[in-house]
């Protein structure tokens, strides 16, 4: 009976989650309320708290989501059959495919990096910095790794930690600049973004890549 019980406040949990991504990403999370989302989620406001303490505990438990997505992709492409510069690309196709298949999730992810954590808006990170601190692993594992089966030039890693950091933020700037501008290519000077996004990733993993 507890079994069940527990299965079923983990299932209305889920379909609240469900709910509040409809309302957030439709209206942004700065304009919905917990009344939208108890309406959409087709439970009384009370119940909706019995779940969740407020607005901001929705929140962290969809950055949870997304955080979890994308660690999910990033194990997907830790593979010991791949040398470590192709683990490195195919990591960084896999973050453009995020950023195409989920948007809505790599919007949550910048954003909480930036405003919403330094407003202590998310009160609970240590599940989220366990998932980000995991994809950090996963990219200086397959940097290490391709020191090692002679992929990557060491002459090009003062630190792998730095390397992984420097190769993700560099690709995840081009991939906003794409978006920002999806709706004006003329801003791009006419440069399809699909093509500057790959040609980005054969840039980066190209900079480290033992020749």
């Amino acid at each position: 009976m507890r079994a069940r019980q527990d299965a079923e406040k983990q299932e209305r949990r889920a379909s609240i989650l469900d709910a509040a991504e409809r309302v957030f990403f439709a209206k942004g999370y700065d304009r919905a309320t917990m009344d939208d989302i108890a309406r959409q989620a087709k439970l009384s406001r009370g119940l909706l708290y019995v779940y969740f303490r407020d607005k901001q505990d929705i929140l962290a438990s969809i950055v949870l989501r997304a955080a979890e997505s994308l660690r999910q992709r990033f194990r997907d492409t830790d593979r010991a059959e791949l040398r470590g510069i192709d683990r490195i690309e195919a990591m960084g196709l896999n973050y453009l495919a995020f950023s195409i298949e989920e948007p809505n999730y790599f919007d949550v992810l910048t954003r909480a990096a930036s405003d919403w954590l330094q407003a202590d808006t998310l009160k609970d990170m240590n599940a989220i910095q366990i998932c980000t601190g995991e994809v950090m692993d996963i990219m200086v594992r397959a940097i290490n790794d391709g020191l090692a089966d002679n992929s990557i030039d060491p002459q090009q890693v003062r630190n792998p930690l730095e390397t992984a950091l420097y190769l993700r933020g560099a690709l995840h700037g081009v991939i906003m600049l794409t978006r920002n501008f999806v709706h004006r290519p003329e801003e791009l000077h006419n440069v399809a973004p699909a093509s500057l996004v790959e040609y980005t990733i054969c840039t980066l993993s190209n900079s480290i890549r033992q020749r």
